[in-house]
């Protein structure tokens, strides 16, 4: 089964496009990573696809359903949930309520229903022992966790990841990456756009490449990575 299917998928803000006739399929289950130099439109892709933005052309579907005029929340309830590159947490909250509201207003539930498993998302996400304090006194690293928890916390079906590796030490980004493929394996269908390279490639089965809105290559990490074009505008090697 698909669970996101992007058809012509267009956006401008005036004279510049930066989302460019986009089209790829996610299949349920399955983990994809975006890459692509500064400014190639990923961060726009992804708002298209949450519905913080709305595209000029072309069609989004998620989980079979025409997603592409419905509003953000509609679709966080349907099951779209992301992170923020930079991590927004409600700072004089503790990271325990800050699930509490994503879980009640994500799932339209109460706060009786979802305190179980938003206890479940802070075990698995390494965040326990952080539950009563308050998200403004957090690390880089718990933040991050912290966007991923309250991601999870939606008990979302597709799971955004905007560049959740980035700044973190490399044994900082190793741990999060555990908690990622831990994520994956439960059968959460992932879009992660990131940099750190190294850690996309451990998690991911396919690489989506953007380059000035446009879809450059899509398909194995690895083939990925060693094609031409990509080397010439990703990472800035004459080839």
């Amino acid at each position: 089964m698909t669970m996101l299917s992007l058809q012509n998928v267009s956006k401008s803000f005036g004279s510049l496009k930066v989302t460019d006739g986009v089209s790829f399929d996610v299949p349920e289950g399955q983990a994809l990573g975006i890459i692509g130099p500064n400014g190639a439109g990923k961060s726009t892709l992804f708002n298209l696809i949450t519905g913080n933005l709305m595209s000029d052309a072309g069609s989004i579907r998620f989980d079979g359903q025409d997603v592409t005029r419905v509003p953000p929340m509609r679709r966080c309830l349907d099951g779209v949930g992301r992170s923020f590159q930079i991590p927004q947490p409600f700072e004089k909250l503790t990271v325990f309520e800050n699930l509490l509201v994503a879980a009640t207003h994500g799932r339209r539930a109460s706060e009786a229903e979802v305190t179980g498993d938003c206890a479940d998302v802070l075990e698995r996400t390494g965040l326990m022992p952080k539950a009563n304090a308050p998200a403004g006194s957090l690390s880089l690293l718990e933040r991050k966790r912290l966007e991923l928890a309250r991601a999870m916390a939606t008990e979302p079906k597709l799971l955004l990841l905007d560049e959740i590796a980035g700044g973190l030490t490399d044994a900082e980004c190793k741990s999060l990456i555990q908690t990622i493929k831990d994520i994956h394996a439960e059968g959460v269908t992932i879009i992660w756009i990131e940099h750190v390279l190294h850690a996309l490639t451990s998690v991911v089965e396919r690489l989506l490449v953007l380059d000035f809105g446009r879809v450059i290559g899509i398909g194995d990490p690895g083939e990925i990575m060693e094609s031409r074009e990509v080397k010439e505008i990703y990472l800035g090697i004459d080839v």
